[in-house]
Formats: structure tokens, C-alpha cells, sequence
């Protein structure tokens, strides 16, 4: 999920782990483990001087089971021996630190199986991306209630009874709101369906997934042996279906998909893509539809697209093909939202 999501949810745990002994040092500690892997960002690109094997690089190896245990117990073992020194001499344990940094990163991937995005807990031993599909990468519900309770008890002692409270509350919030999205992503899968059953649309994989920053308009996507049929539904939508399922041509031919490069971004959208020539000789618009239109009347609105031409016998990216939403495109966003 979102950066500060992330750091919201690795404070959390430092405050659990270790905030009666060292207090608010616990939450920027715990902070930090729910940031760093997330630096793969930056490894990917000191890595690779493709951006396409850059951008597959994230959500690999630093989300994975078994970087989050060898970073803790590096991190564990330095931060014990710095911090436990002097007046703080036998505060904390070493356990204590190697603990606080496993949860803190542990949990990161963790959460991040829940979006769309996909991530490799299992590497290096295995490609294989998690990916639930029940909440937006970005979702304020889930993160302002965690939010504000991290907040609001930085103004208790660490000893305090209401400290650990209110803790419990944000960790509960957040937790029941998780739940909700699997129910709201298991409801919305029968209505999808149901409207594919009804407009004689066959389809060999089919999934779907909220919409960015909310939990209510969700984006379905099925696929056929040529076509791509995708489409919106607001569980304030009056109607039992979807409004239309757009018909996106898949156009694989007009790349080699025996590349490796192209292989690379065939794996990265788990093989939900489709192509496009541009306007510019050599040039083509790779378009991942595992996420939604900007406009779902316009089967060229994908928002996630990536314009790709070979250079030097290499595959490159320049990510992202610009697709930027006027305020129109705003008012119908929200207007879905609503079931308008």
C-alpha cells in the first residue's frame, strides 16, 4: 500500500513490541522497518539500467519472507548494540530489537498482498506475486483511523493504561475495515459474473478489484481468447449490473512476446495486457489492465500503460504513457463512486 500507510502500520508495531520499555522511540523505529522495503525502488534502479527489469524489481526480493528475517536480525543486532549503552544498559534485549524490525517489515508485504499489485513474499525461490485484490493501494479508510490513534497516544506515558488502548482501537479499526473489503470484493465478484453469464460473454480468467482510494466502485475484468472485457460497478449503483463491459482488443501480436523484456512486462501484468501502436514510428503503448480506466466509456484510458520501443536490442519503458484525468474526468470518478 501507500508509503504512509506503510509507516503507519510499522509504528503500530514497534509500539507493541517495545513501547512500554522506550516509548515514542519504539513508533520511529517501527516506522523506519515499515518503510525500508520500499527502498527496492531505489535498489532497482542502482540495479538495473532497464527500467522494465527496475520496475519488476520492486515488490521482490526486499518484500519477501526471507529478507524481512535477515534484515531484522542485522538490524536487530545493531540497534541493540547501540542503543544499549549507558543509562539504557539492560533496557532493551537483543531480542527485543530483532523483533520489533521483523514485524515491522514482516507486515509490510503482508499488507501489501492485499492490493492488486501483486508481491513476491517467496523470493528468491519463487516468482510467484500474492496478490488478493480486496483494497486500493491507497485507501483513507483504512489508514486515517490507524492514523490518528498512532497520533493520539503520543501524548500518553508509556506505561499508561490508555496508550495501549488506544493502540488496540486503531489496530481493531483497521482490522475490521480490512475484513469489509473481502465481503464487499466477494458480493461484487457475483454481480460481475452474473452480468458476463447474462451478456453470453466467454472468458477464461476473470478478476476484479476496487477502484483508487475508496472500496465502493470496483473494476472487473474478464478474458477471452482475443478481447479484453472490462467495466465499473459502485455498490450504490442501482442497477444489478455493471452499466457496459468495454471490449478491449488484446493486439499481443504486434510485440514479440519471446523477448525477455517483453516477457518481463507480460509477468508484471500477469498477463492481463493489451497493445497499441503510437503515433511514433517504433513505439507502442503497453497498457497493464489489471487496473482501471480512467474513462470506462474509452478503451484507451487505462491508467497504468507504458510507452515501450527497442533500443539498442533492448526492450525499454518510459513509465507511464501520460494519461492525465482533468477535473471532467474527477467529476465522473466521483460521480461513479456514487452510483451515478
Amino acid at each position: 500500500m501507500d508509503s504512509l500507510t506503510q509507516i503507519v502500520l510499522g509504528a503500530a508495531c514497534g509500539e507493541v513490541v517495545l513501547g512500554k520499555k522506550i516509548g515514542n522511540k519504539a513508533l520511529f523505529f517501527g516506522a523506519i522497518g515499515g518503510t525500508l522495503p520500499d527502498l527496492d525502488v531505489f535498489v532497482g534502479k542502482w540495479l538495473y539500467s532497464n527500467e522494465i527489469q527496475a520496475m519488476a524489481f520492486h515488490r521482490g526480493f526486499m518484500h519477501s519472507i526471507p529478507f524481512a528475517v535477515i534484515s531484522s536480525i542485522l538490524l536487530g543486532y545493531f540497534l541493540f548494540w547501540s542503543f544499549d549503552r549507558g543509562s539504557r544498559k539492560g533496557l532493551t534485549t537483543r531480542k527485543n530489537w530483532i523483533s520489533l524490525f521483523f514485524w515491522s517489515i514482516f507486515t509490510h508485504p503482508i499488507l501489501d498482498c492485499f492490493t492488486a499489485y501483486g508481491t513476491q513474499l517467496f523470493a528468491p525461490f519463487s516468482s510467484y506475486r500474492v496478490a488478493f485484490d480486496n483494497i486500493s493501494v491507497a485507501d483513507p479508510l483504512y489508514t486515517v483511523p490507524f492514523l490518528l490513534s498512532l497520533v493520539l497516544l503520543l501524548f500518553f506515558k508509556r506505561n499508561s493504561k490508555p496508550r495501549r488502548t488506544i493502540l488496540n482501537f486503531g489496530i481493531v479499526v483497521s482490522s475490521l475495515y480490512m475484513l469489509t473489503t473481502f465481503i464487499n470484493k466477494t458480493y461484487i465478484s457475483t454481480v460481475f459474473k452474473s452480468s458476463l453469464e447474462n451478456q453470453k460473454i466467454v472468458y477464461s480468467r476473470f478478476r476484479c478489484q476496487p477502484t483508487i482510494l475508496n472500496n465502493v466502485l470496483w473494476y472487473g475484468i474478464a478474458e477471452s481468447k482475443s478481447d479484453y472485457y472490462v467495466a465499473l460497478y459502485s455498490i450504490f449503483d442501482e442497477s444489478d449490473y455493471p452499466k457496459k463491459w468495454q471490449r478491449i482488443p488484446k493486439n499481443h501480436n504486434l510485440i514479440p512476446t519471446n523477448d525477455k523484456d517483453i516477457q518481463t512486462l507480460i509477468w508484471f501484468s500477469n498477463g492481463f495486457y493489451s497493445v497499441t501502436e503510437s503515433a511514433e514510428r517504433g513505439v507502442f503503448i503497453f497498457k497493464d489492465l489489471r487496473y482501471p480506466l480512467m474513462d470506462e466509456n474509452d478503451p484507451n484510458s487505462s491508467v497504468f500503460s507504458f510507452s515501450i520501443e527497442k533500443v539498442n536490442e533492448r526492450w525499454i519503458a518510459a513509465p507511464f504513457y501520460p494519461v492525465n484525468p482533468d477535473e471532467e474526468d474527477v467529476l465522473n470518478f466521483w460521480n461513479r463512486i456514487k452510483g451515478i
